[in-house]
């Protein structure tokens, strides 16, 4: 276990702050989060945007490449995609992105081989011929497979205006 110096949680924190927050998961684990300025964090947000570069160009090869075999998506509407169902959906122009791009610093949180991404995003989509456009909470969840990070759920929560 991680030896911490008197009166601190695993995060930093005061332990008070952790039960006042609930913010009870990162700490016990024997690996911390990767800081802000590591390079594992850093490869990771570049792999997050050549998966949005590759859905943005319809670029098949590299999404299939980027999203895990077991992949699901949770839509700001609720409903849930399958790999081949969202990557379907692209490819078929059913849906097509005009813009998904961070619109706020992108958190990163790894241990190990899994890491999860929380960022803002703009989003701008054509959903079955039905224009979409907003600010979006959008959370990633990763696992490094054979060296390659792949994406395994992602979900999005619309931010009302």
């Amino acid at each position: 276990m991680t030896t911490l110096p008197p009166g601190l949680s695993c995060a930093g924190r005061p332990p008070i702050v952790d039960r006042l927050y609930m913010d009870i998961t990162a700490p016990c684990l024997d690996t911390q989060p990767v800081s802000e300025a590591s390079n594992g964090a850093d490869e990771l947000r570049d792999v997050e945007r050549r998966r949005l570069q590759s859905l943005l160009e319809g670029d098949m090869d590299v999404a299939a490449q980027l999203h895990a075999d077991g992949y699901q998506l949770i839509t700001p509407g609720g409903v849930t995609q399958s790999k081949d169902q969202y990557l379907e959906g692209i490819a078929s122009g059913r849906l097509d992105y005009h813009v998904f791009e961070a619109e706020s610093q992108v958190a990163v949180r790894l241990v190990g081989d899994a890491g999860i991404l929380r960022y803002r995003a703009r989003i701008q989509i054509t959903v079955a011929a039905e224009p979409d456009h907003g600010s979006f909470w959008h959370t990633d969840y990763y696992e490094r497979r054979h060296g390659v990070w792949q994406a395994v759920w992602s979900q999005a929560t619309r931010i009302k205006p």
